[in-house]
């Protein structure tokens, strides 16, 4: 817990903006995430940095019919035998040594935005650095194949997706320490559906699988120099991303933040290993509210957050010190106007509370 420790209510920035000019991207992260850089999914710009299809590059089974632009998997294909068995071998030489020339097979190369942000690490040489994969629950409850099934209940599938989001966090771990080792990446793992867990929807998963999966990834990041965080913006039983062994839970804390209050006991041993709770308190998937928030909104709904919890017996000092601020979600919806005021006031906000706490 050597790195997350020096994170105090630092703020950080959820996956997507809506600019399509490169160059003002990279000036809004430099501006308000001078500390923690992200590079930013831009689903305006075109269809490659939707927050699915960004990550399905050379996995084996994807395929893209371009007539429909329909995604499926196809596990009967010739492709997908000749593919897999190079793929496995792959994965195995990959998270023996990330620096492996396997890897770069599986890059991120359908993000605009990466080289830039690699540049902006190189000119700035932060202590943090941050990039995100789609969860593997997400992704394998989106994805389907011919027939219409859901990835999820294939168990082939289930572990190739999987271990693909895997390389695809080691190549970002990789490419940010090559700029400096020094530089400590923070790869979130976007999981919404995880929201869906318990449902009607997924009422016949276990919790324990998704568990495992998020924790085959989680611990890969670790093991190579990661903090593995988890994004989830809906209620969620959180015991599933803690008993994972994420270090940072990222909640959208503008509307349920006392849901994480349900569970305090696991959330107050998370705490005090060093663990981190990340507040998602400016109203991205709100843009009404948005337009009229002000920094002292956002400080109330901050300060009512941060009760929830010490109202069940958690100090209030092991939650300052283990706080971080970001927006509730991905910015990539809304106006440029609006995701820029989201954007400073989260930087504004995380500012105003380290001169209150003398962090």
């Amino acid at each position: 817990m050597i790195e997350t420790s020096k994170l105090k209510l630092n703020c950080l920035a959820i996956g997507s903006l809506p600019y399509t000019n490169l160059d003002e991207t990279l000036q809004v992260i430099e501006q308000n995430f001078g500390e923690i850089p992200f590079w930013a999914q831009l689903p305006k710009l075109n269809k490659n940095e939707d927050m699915i299809f960004q990550f399905l590059e050379n996995m084996p089974s994807f395929f893209f019919d371009k007539n429909s632009e329909k995604i499926f998997l196809e596990t009967e294909s010739e492709k997908f035998f000749q593919d897999i068995e190079d793929f496995y071998l792959d994965y195995e030489n990959i998270i023996s040594d990330i620096n492996c020339d396997a890897i770069e097979k599986y890059a991120i190369n359908n993000s605009a935005v990466f080289p830039k942000f690699i540049s902006l690490l190189k000119k700035t040489e932060p202590q943090f650095a941050k990039g995100q994969i789609v969860g593997p629950f997400t992704l394998a409850t989106t994805l389907v194949d011919k027939s219409g099934r859901c990835a999820y209940y294939d168990e082939t599938l289930r572990e190739i997706i999987v271990k693909t989001l895997s390389i695809k966090a080691l190549w970002q771990i990789k490419h940010i320490k090559k700029v400096k080792k020094d530089i400590c990446p923070i790869i979130f793992i976007d999981e919404p559906s995880i929201s869906q867990l318990g449902t009607s929807a997924f009422i016949t998963i276990p919790s324990e699988d998704v568990i495992s999966m998020i924790k085959e990834i989680s611990d890969l990041i670790k093991i190579n120099g990661g903090v593995s965080a988890i994004h989830c913006c809906g209620k969620c039983d959180w015991t599933v991303p803690i008993n994972a062994g994420v270090n940072i839970i990222n909640l959208d804390a503008f509307d349920y933040a006392k849901n994480l209050s349900f569970f305090n006991k696991e959330i107050k041993e998370f705490l005090y290993n060093g663990n981190k709770i990340a507040w998602g308190v400016i109203p991205t998937l709100n843009p009404e509210i948005l337009k009229n928030i002000t920094l002292n909104d956002a400080l109330q709904t901050f300060e009512q957050a941060v009760k929830y919890l010490t109202a069940k017996g958690i100090d209030e000092k092991i939650i300052i010190e283990n706080s971080l601020i970001t927006p509730s979600c991905g910015a990539g919806s809304l106006s440029k106007d609006l995701a820029l005021k989201a954007m400073e006031l989260t930087k504004e906000l995380s500012d105003t509370l380290k001169e209150r706490y003398k962090i």
